[in-house]
């Protein structure tokens, strides 16, 4: 798979399902496919697809530090459901330890510096870690989700970790995923309830 590939993909896979589209990805990648959870309800839908085309499913969740406690919850809901476990990446200790007392643990509201620092810290390397291996990482990013995801594409080249990205629901509103989720009775992270749109760190 190239950079190039990507335009051909994204024709060709144009007008399919996201199913149709996991089919494809589960056949030609193998275990060299995996899943970015946040355990927002993309993520959920995602991992309910993909647990009926595999019983090999791979699925990875940073655990920066600061997830609520809701996301830890509904980490144990869904691997009771699905009878499969997250592959869990955490920070590096002694990064996150001489950063929060140098600078305290809150100091990513502080300035825009700070919160990438906190970020690659917690975030950025971590995923390093999770993709290394890989050849292609699923997520649930879809355009209706902000104006910086509009021009998102089905596929990507992500030439930060040199392989393929796909967003399978990437032209699914937010009625349709939660059209998917009542009917399928999947499991979702209470705090949408609460008026999360997404989830992520607590702060």
């Amino acid at each position: 798979m190239t950079p190039s590939s990507v335009i051909e993909l994204n024709q060709k896979f144009d007008k399919s399902s996201p199913e149709e589209i996991l089919t494809y990805l589960v056949d030609r990648y193998g275990d060299k496919l995996i899943l970015a959870s946040s355990l927002g309800v993309e993520d959920q839908v995602l991992t309910n697809m993909l647990s009926i085309l595999s019983d090999k499913i791979s699925i990875f969740v940073l655990d920066t530090g600061r997830l609520p406690q809701e996301t830890y919850d509904l980490i144990s809901r869904t691997m009771r459901r699905y009878a499969f476990n997250y592959q869990v990446y955490y920070p590096d200790q002694q990064a996150v330890e001489q950063m929060v007392s140098e600078k305290g643990p809150n100091h990513f509201y502080d300035s825009l510096d700070n919160r990438k620092e906190c970020c690659g810290i917690r975030k950025v390397e971590p995923l390093k870690r999770a993709l290394d291996g890989k050849k292609a990482w699923i997520t649930g990013i879809r355009r209706a989700q902000s104006i910086d995801r509009m021009g998102t594409e089905l596929f990507e080249w992500d030439d930060a970790h040199n392989m393929i990205k796909i967003n399978p629901l990437i032209s699914w509103s937010k009625d349709d995923v939660w059209d998917y989720v009542k009917r399928h009775d999947i499991p979702y992270n209470a705090l949408h309830d609460q008026g999360y749109p997404s989830i992520g760190c607590a702060p």
